[in-house]
């Protein structure tokens, strides 16, 4: 079946109504918009609506807003049996420790050099860098970061509108340090009663961490209440660890 003709947004442009993406039978499903630049004011506005940014060096900006949409329900969070040993041991050795937003700019540009499996390059191009760093600076993006002995090890950058949160990208330079980070976002989000975690694109690996697919129109209608709730401080305390720990292993 034949793709739409793609929307070009100019500067001042909003962006069109999310049912307006491509449908799952084009080329390209969920594409809505092109263009339109990168500021943190259109990043914003993008999120708060169930879109998001998604494109390659040397294309132009492209929006998406995939219907259906992956999501991680906090309470639906697989902590299985290995792993749950392996992060056990993180929180009980000294030297192991959970930071939020000390090395942002870092982080990032981490996720973006880090190898993606089919993929040749990365997403994350210097002016998603950017956007997103300026994005941080307005406290609507953060950085969990795993530290082993002073040395950052892994990480995810995410980003938050009021008590809505939406995880971007993440790295490891040690075995299932972003998971470790992915388990500290989770940890963080019970204690503060954030039930989802946006995931947007559906991968094995997500699924197989206890996210699933909700349909968009769903997604959207959540997105309308939890972007105006008040906004957590975001600080990281171990004893955000404990009811995460106790949960039973799958």
């Amino acid at each position: 079946m034949a793709s739409p003709s793609l929307l070009w947004l100019d500067a001042e442009d909003a962006f069109p109504p999310v049912d307006r993406a491509w449908s799952e039978a084009s080329e390209a499903p969920g594409l809505l918009a092109a263009g339109g630049g990168l500021d943190a004011g259109r990043l914003r506005s993008a999120y708060a609506q169930g879109i998001f940014p998604w494109f390659s060096l040397g294309q132009p900006v492209l929006w998406w807003s995939p219907d259906p949409r992956m999501v991680l329900q906090v309470a639906d969070f697989r902590l299985h049996r290995s792993f749950k040993k392996t992060l056990r041991h993180f929180v009980q050795t000294a030297g192991c420790e959970i930071r939020f937003d000390t090395v942002f700019d870092t982080v990032i540009r981490k996720c973006a050099q880090a190898p993606r499996e089919g993929q040749n390059g990365t997403w994350i191009v210097p002016a998603m860098v950017d956007a997103y760093a300026a994005l941080h600076r307005q406290g609507l993006a953060h950085s969990v970061e795993t530290w082993v002995d002073g040395a950052l090890v892994a990480g995810l950058y995410c980003v938050a509108i009021g008590r809505a949160v939406f995880g971007e990208s993440m790295f490891s330079e040690r075995s299932e340090g972003s998971k470790i980070a992915l388990s500290a976002l989770v940890a963080f989000c019970k204690h503060h009663k954030i039930t989802t975690i946006d995931c947007q694109q559906n991968t094995p690996h997500l699924a197989s961490m206890g996210a699933s697919p909700v349909s968009r129109a769903e997604f959207v209608a959540g997105l309308a209440q939890t972007t105006q709730g008040s906004a957590p401080q975001w600080q990281f305390s171990p004893a955000y660890w404990k009811p995460l720990l106790l949960t039973h292993a799958p």
